[in-house]
């Protein structure tokens, strides 16, 4: 799933008629990044949820297709979950997730659109680990940048996640998740979130921590949370 119905509050003006998505990042549109990445990794079937001029995004991307000749022979099957048609707005990370549960598998990675990370391999073997793991959710923790310097989430020297830690990392928005995460006892929300309950993801998370069920890692491939106009020139100017 490529999440991409935020409305990018801190990206205005070019936000105001432009999903933030759709803004160009070295010669593409940032969420197509994680799309091409998706497929080189051998997923051709990715959910995406919108909700601000979310019309836009379908209308750039459609079905999928092969997103200029990277699908190497298997084509990308995009399918949607438009909770701004659907409720008038987005439903924060948890509820968008849930909303699009009956359309994802009982495995799934999660990427936000709006994060730039060329370099990440979604791979068949991180997915075949989580699976053996036996854990609810798997995250790729990076160095703190500097509009997050107290970072997110600890990690331990076996590997899990951790709410408190004298080291704290950021999280890159790029995991991987059993749906029963987002099913009771773990999520309340009903299945397919008929209700559009917005609810945001971090408690789910640091709930889950507390009982061992979250793993994580460390990523150290180029990456940026392009969240405002200064950030997006600069990764536009090569720095």
């Amino acid at each position: 799933m490529v999440l991409a119905a935020g409305r990018g509050e801190r990206m205005r003006p070019l936000t105001d008629t432009t999903p933030k998505p759709l803004l160009d990042v070295r010669g593409k549109p940032l969420m197509q990044w994680p799309l091409e990445a998706l497929v080189a990794g051998g997923f051709s079937s990715v959910v995406v949820n919108t909700a601000w001029l979310g019309e836009q995004i379908e209308a750039r991307f459609g079905a999928g297709g092969d997103l200029g000749g990277v699908d190497r022979g298997m084509p990308l099957r995009i399918a949607y979950s438009h909770e701004g048609r659907d409720f008038g707005g987005a439903l924060e990370t948890a509820g968008g997730i849930v909303r699009a549960l009956p359309m994802l598998a009982d495995v799934f990675w999660v990427a936000a659109g709006d994060v730039y990370a060329p370099d990440f391999v979604f791979s068949e073997a991180a997915v075949t680990r989580f699976v053996s793991s036996g854990r609810l959710a798997h995250l790729w923790l990076v160095p703190n940048p500097s509009h997050n310097a107290k970072g997110d989430f600890g990690l331990s020297a076996d590997g899990l996640a951790l709410n408190d830690a004298p080291e704290r990392l950021t999280f890159s928005t790029i995991a991987l998740y059993r749906a029963a995460f987002f099913a009771p006892p773990h999520c309340d929300i009903p299945p397919g979130n008929p209700q559009g309950t917005k609810a945001a993801l971090a408690p789910l998370l640091r709930r889950a921590i507390e009982k061992a069920q979250v793993s994580a890692e460390r990523y150290l491939g180029a990456w940026a949370d392009v969240g405002t106009p200064e950030r997006l020139a600069a990764l536009n100017a090569g720095r």
